[in-house]
């Protein structure tokens, strides 16, 4: 296996994991960790991440797919009561030509309003205060 399939402690959820860096949590257990994307595509855009040191799709253990997806599923429905979206749109991506670009199992939780566009990811940090308050919201809806 080429060392760039290898899974690296060092990674920023890795970090996140481990309370090296900080994040606007919004669900954890033992499963699995949730917290607000700081380049949100939309408001109330969060990660949900395995708690398991896995950098994707293909390295996930067959047996642990069931209890992370129950919490995305849990994630996602208070996302959408937080944020009183209308919808939301689930994204995954796998190896970098798939445009994964941190290397741990993530999936992108997008809250969606009809005529309302997806920013650019990357583009700009989010105010901290909005990422409080998006945050609270979410949190209050579990």
């Amino acid at each position: 296996m080429p060392d760039s399939d290898i899974y690296q402690p060092d990674n920023i959820f890795a970090r996140i994991l481990r309370d090296e860096l900080p994040a606007h949590k919004v669900f954890e257990d033992e499963v699995a960790l949730a917290f607000l994307d700081v380049m949100p595509q939309a408001d109330g855009h969060t990660l949900v991440i395995p708690k398991l040191a896995v950098r994707g799709v293909l390295d996930m253990p067959p047996n642990a797919w069931g209890p992370y997806m129950a919490r995305v599923q849990k994630v996602s429905a208070a996302v959408k009561k937080g944020m009183e979206a209308e919808g939301l749109s689930l994204r995954q991506f796998e190896g970098a030509a798939g445009g994964q670009t941190v290397f741990h199992l993530h999936f992108h939780i997008l809250p969606r309003w009809a005529g309302v566009a997806l920013r650019r990811h990357g583009d700009a940090m989010e105010k901290d205060e909005t990422l409080k308050a998006n945050a609270a919201k979410i949190r209050a809806a579990f």
